[in-house]
């Protein structure tokens, strides 16, 4: 009688390319093989500074030559310099330190639940979320999340969400009541298909709110940190969330969320209400604190606004020489295409020539790469992708 074999150690969660990546400087990285591959997904939006960035490798170093971690039973002096940092450049005016950006979310959610109550007096059990949007895989940020496919095994979720269209101002205004806590929403949809918001329309969001006494919720975590060419996304479209959460490009690769807040809100968040064992630990926070420390540098964002229009300038003329392309989708360093089949073949013809890209839903290509892409890299990357594209023609 045949054994059966072990199954593989590590679950089976990720549909993975056969793809070994071992080593990383800046925009390139290398499989065990050693080849070559320019990462214009940056670890999709978490790279921002590319691999080994000089400036986080010492701060992780001399971080991990203090102390690590302790418990957030005590003050963290990295953790506070990091909250002041973020703090002076926003709108908001507390933190709170997670894992990730579902915890994030998971987060916020549960600041605006209790915040909402206590600002209006009365039980505010409700969510409203988006059509097409992704606000993570837990129970909570996946009940938010307007996507079926991400929805369907794990049902029953919580039941107390409604789902708006997003730019859709009047479809958002019907699922608004007395018993909802806040919108949660991503202010550009990055896994839905990189849907921008239409002019005016998160403003009309933002009076919507504030007509029914409900918080907003902007989720940042794929948009925020740069990626829009301002530090934080609704600082490009000017509307002020009451709640905001962060991750992925917050820690430059290493693992750091964070529940940004006005104190209208945060005051609600007292001793034993929300807790995090790992969240905004020495040194996370310490990469973060320089992760922010160089977006800020001078003219850093200007050259993410100019990278972004040689990329679309150079995406578009691909739209219009392939016929199964439609259009260009995105913003900032988050762009993408949007095909009218499915962009598999895309994706492996790129990787195949050495470029990783990825998608945002079936049909749309996505491209995240660090912030500071070259545009030598840049350039390369387009003619990577053009050639990829001119093999699927043919």
């Amino acid at each position: 009688m045949t054994q059966a074999s072990s199954p593989p150690a590590v679950m089976g969660t990720y549909g993975r390319f056969p793809l070994h990546l071992v080593s990383g400087k800046g925009t390139e990285v290398f499989d065990n093989q050693g080849k070559r591959y320019l990462d214009l997904l940056g670890g999709i939006s978490v790279l921002c500074l590319g691999n080994d960035h000089e400036a986080l490798l010492k701060a992780l170093t001399d971080q991990a030559q203090k102390i690590w971690h302790s418990s957030n039973l005590y003050h963290i002096e990295p953790q506070q310099k990091l909250a002041e940092k973020l703090v002076a450049n926003s709108c908001m005016d507390q933190v709170f330190f997670c894992n990730s950006g579902t915890e994030a979310n998971e987060g916020a959610l549960k600041l605006a639940r209790i915040a909402a109550e206590k600002i209006n007096g009365n039980a505010r059990p409700t969510f409203v979320a988006m059509h097409k949007s992704f606000h993570g895989r837990s129970f909570g940020s996946l009940s938010v999340t307007g996507q079926e496919t991400y929805q369907a095994l794990f049902r029953p979720l919580l039941p107390q969400v409604r789902f708006a269209d997003f730019n859709d101002i009047a479809s958002l205004e019907a699922q608004m009541g007395h018993d909802v806590a806040a919108v949660i929403m991503e202010p550009l949809q990055a896994e839905g298909g990189l849907n921008s918001p239409e002019p005016g329309y998160l403003q009309a969001v933002r009076a919507c709110c504030d007509k029914h006494g409900c918080l907003l919720i902007f989720d940042e975590v794929q948009v925020g940190m740069g990626r829009m060419g301002a530090l934080f996304a609704h600082q490009i479209y000017a509307v002020q969330p009451d709640i905001m959460t962060l991750a992925k490009g917050l820690g430059g690769g290493f693992p750091i969320g964070a529940v940004m807040a006005k104190y209208t809100c945060s005051q609600y968040f007292t001793p034993g209400t929300h807790a995090s064992t790992f969240g905004g630990n020495h040194l996370a926070c310490a990469v973060a604190s320089e992760v922010v420390e160089q977006l800020l540098k001078p003219n850093f964002l200007t050259q993410v606004k100019q990278s972004s229009t040689i990329l679309q300038n150079r995406m578009q003329t691909l739209v219009e020489q392939h016929a199964y392309l439609e259009t260009l989708r995105g913003s900032g360093l988050l762009l993408g295409i949007k095909s009218k089949e499915p962009v598999s073949a895309i994706i492996k013809a790129c990787m195949d020539r050495g470029l990783l890209i990825g998608s945002a839903g079936a049909n749309v290509i996505r491209l995240a790469p660090p912030l500071n892409l070259s545009n030598e890299h840049l350039h390369e990357g387009m003619d990577l992708l053009k050639d990829a594209l001119e093999s699927i023609s043919t």
